[in-house]
C-alpha cells in the first residue's frame, strides 16, 4: 500500500437479541502497526481464491453506492461517518442471514498504484498462550488475521471511472457469504463467456510469467483445455484450486495465487464456456481476403512456420482435398 488515506474499526456484535454495532469515536492512527495489520489483511485477501467480481447493484433498496458517492464528493472529509453508516447497513444484512459470528470490522481507504481502494474485512479475536518473564504462561488474546472469511474490495478510481468492474468479495463455499455481498451491494452477475475469456488469457499469461518453452506452454494449456473441458460437459463451476491442484500438481500454489490476485478480477463459480475454450490452444485470425485457424501444437512442430521478416506464414502438409479444390477451380495448375 503506497499511502493510507484513513482507517477505522467498529465493533458487530451478536447476541440472542440479534446484531448491535458499537462504534468507535475516531480514526484509528496511522501507526507501524496498523500498517501492518492492514497490509497483512489486503495481501491475505488478494491471495485468497473463491472471489466474486462485480459493480454496485441497481437493485433498489441498496444505500452503499449512495454512501460511497457522498463519501466522495465531499472530499473524503468522513471517513468515521461513511463507515459508521456502513456499519449499520452490515448488521441489517447480518440479521437476515445469521451468517456471521460478529467481529471487529476494519475500514482501509488506501491509495496504490495512482488508484483509491477501499478494503472491509471482519477479523475475530484468537486465544493463545504467551511465556511470562518468569517462565510462566498466561492467556492472550489477539487478532486472527489469517482466519477472516468476510471481505471486500472496492476499487473507487475504477468506480468513478464507470468500468464494469470495480467490486470483489470473499464468495467462499456455499451461500454464508450472501450477506457480506448484500452489504456491499454487489452485483456479481455472471457472464459465462466472457468470464471464460479472461480465464483463457490470465492462463496464457501465466504461461509466459513462468517463462515456459513452447512446448512446455502448449502442453499446460491443453491439460487445462481438457480440465474445463470436461467441467463445461459435467456442467461443474470452475474452482481455481481444484484447477491448480490438476494442472500443476508439484506447486498448485503458484497457479492458485497468480489466479486469485484480485487486480485480475477473474471470476470462480462458473461453469466455463466451451467455445471461449477454444483459444487455450488455437489461433485464429481473418482478414478481407483470407481467414486462417491453427493450434499451438502446430507452430511447436513446424506444421506451421512464421517468417518474422516477411510477416508471412507457411502452412506445411497441406491435405489433397484442399489442393484438388483449388485446382478444379482454376486456382493453381498442375
Amino acid at each position: 500500500m503506497t499511502e493510507i488515506i484513513a482507517l477505522a474499526i467498529h465493533d458487530l456484535n451478536r447476541s440472542d437479541a440479534g446484531y448491535s454495532v458499537a462504534l468507535s469515536k475516531k480514526l484509528l492512527d496511522v501507526t507501524d502497526t496498523t500498517l501492518r495489520v492492514i497490509s497483512t489483511v489486503y495481501e491475505l485477501y488478494n491471495s485468497r481464491t473463491s472471489k466474486s467480481h462485480g459493480r454496485f447493484t441497481t437493485a433498489d433498496g441498496s444505500p452503499t453506492e449512495g454512501q460511497i458517492r457522498a463519501y466522495v464528493e465531499a472530499k473524503e472529509k468522513d471517513f468515521l461517518g461513511l463507515t459508521g453508516k456502513m456499519m449499520d447497513n452490515l448488521a441489517r444484512e447480518a440479521g437476515k442471514k445469521s451468517a456471521s459470528v460478529g467481529g471487529h470490522v476494519f475500514f482501509a481507504h488506501f491509495r496504490r498504484d495512482g488508484s483509491d481502494f477501499m478494503l472491509v474485512t471482519v477479523v475475530t479475536d484468537k486465544l493463545s498462550a504467551a511465556l511470562t518473564k518468569n517462565h510462566g504462561m498466561e492467556d492472550v488474546e489477539h487478532l486472527d488475521l489469517d482466519g477472516f472469511r468476510f471481505a471486500g474490495r472496492i476499487n473507487l478510481t475504477a468506480w468513478a471511472d464507470k468500468q464494469d468492474r470495480y467490486l470483489s468479495f470473499l464468495k467462499g463455499k456455499g451461500s454464508i457469504s450472501d450477506y457480506f455481498r448484500d452489504f456491499l451491494g454487489c452485483d456479481s452477475a455472471v457472464l459465462e463467456r466472457k468470464d471464460t475469456q479472461s480465464l483463457v488469457d490470465a492462463l496464457k499469461e501465466f504461461t509466459l510469467t513462468e517463462k515456459m518453452v513452447d512446448t512446455e506452454a502448449t502442453a499446460f494449456l491443453s491439460d487445462a483445455l481438457d480440465y474445463l473441458g470436461k467441467a463445461n460437459k459435467a456442467k461443474e463451476p470452475v474452482d481455481f484450486e481444484a484447477m491448480a491442484n490438476r494442472l500443476m500438481p508439484k506447486e498448485p500454489g503458484r497457479l492458485s495465487k497468480f489466479l486469485a490476485n484480485t487486480d485480475r478480477q477473474l471470476n470462480e463459480g462458473y461453469v466455463p464456456n466451451a467455445s471461449a475454450l477454444k483459444a487455450l490452444v488455437k489461433v485464429t485470425a481473418k482478414t478481407k481476403m483470407w481467414s486462417v485457424e491453427f493450434t499451438r501444437e502446430a507452430i511447436d512442430q513446424s506444421k506451421v512456420v512464421f517468417d518474422k521478416d516477411k510477416k508471412s506464414l507457411t502452412l506445411m502438409d497441406v491435405p489433397d482435398e484442399l489442393i484438388n479444390q483449388m485446382r478444379a477451380e482454376g486456382m493453381i495448375s498442375d
